[in-house]
């Protein structure tokens, strides 16, 4: 019950601010449907007209899971220094369930209303172009859910390191254009890639959309091999989180900014 009460929390939350700064929200939301734009009309005069159609469709999906990852990897790392800029981090450590709890049950909420926006790029950007995917979500949900999990271990990650260092904006710039590429090569390209968070549920997924085909059709070794990322990095992760947590508590690093 605690869990439920702390996630419905926690989704108002993320709503009401996404509400109350509505123009922000808009904007965020055009910047990812013009990238999209842009790529769709460099294919339309640069590239190749045989393989067109499905250049636009590989952009349509890397472009909406690229705004996914970005929102929900760095989006703990933000909460921390919002946090620390407000003053209320040391309250949140003052919880009896641990900011860590409060922390994944803020990017699940955060998950979910990035998902609508997902949503919502992904038909503006089909009709734009006239290109349409398998939006399956029996198919495509349980891997997106999936490679989720490799996502917020990552965001622990970032998480852990803006409690110490506080300033981590630039980073985040710079990682924004890392999860690009991550996003966009194919792992036919570059299978090691495999192994870095959330590419190969990337790579499954828009395998479904542009070659629409069922779960039952992709091979037992790749989910498998998706299942066992996401724990490693999940894993990682909350490990990653908790020890910055003790430097910075011993340091006395919660209350500074």
């Amino acid at each position: 019950m605690q869990w439920l009460n702390l996630l419905n929390a926690n989704i108002r939350k993320e709503y009401i601010e996404l509400k109350r700064y509505l123009p922000n929200t808009i904007a965020l939301l055009l910047t990812f449907y013009i990238i999209f734009l842009a790529a769709f009309f460099g294919i339309m005069f640069v590239g190749d007209p045989a393989s067109f159609e499905v250049n636009v469709q590989y952009s349509i999906i890397s472009v909406a899971f690229w705004s996914l990852t970005m929102m929900t990897m760095n989006f703990i790392g933000f909460a921390i220094v919002t946090e620390a800029m407000r003053g209320t981090l040391e309250q949140l450590y003052m919880s009896p369930l641990g900011v860590w709890k409060i922390m994944l049950t803020r990017i699940i909420a955060q998950f979910i209303l990035q998902m609508v926006f997902m949503v919502i790029l992904l038909f503006a950007a089909m009709l734009t172009s006239g290109q349409w995917l398998n939006l399956n979500p029996m198919t495509t949900l349980p891997i997106i859910l999936i490679t989720m999990v490799s996502m917020t271990g990552v965001s622990f990650m970032i998480a852990g390191l803006a409690i110490i260092v506080k300033q981590i904006q630039a980073f985040l710039q710079i990682f924004q254009f890392v999860l690009m590429a991550l996003v966009f090569i194919p792992i036919s390209v570059a299978p090691f890639l495999a192994f870095a968070p959330f590419v190969k549920g990337v790579d499954m997924v828009r395998t479904i959309m542009i070659e629409n085909i069922t779960l039952t059709q992709i091979p037992w070794a790749d989910y498998s091999f998706l299942i066992a990322n996401s724990i490693v990095y999940l894993t990682l992760g909350l490990v990653v989180f908790r020890s910055c947590e003790k430097v910075a508590m011993k340091k006395g690093l919660l209350g500074q900014y």
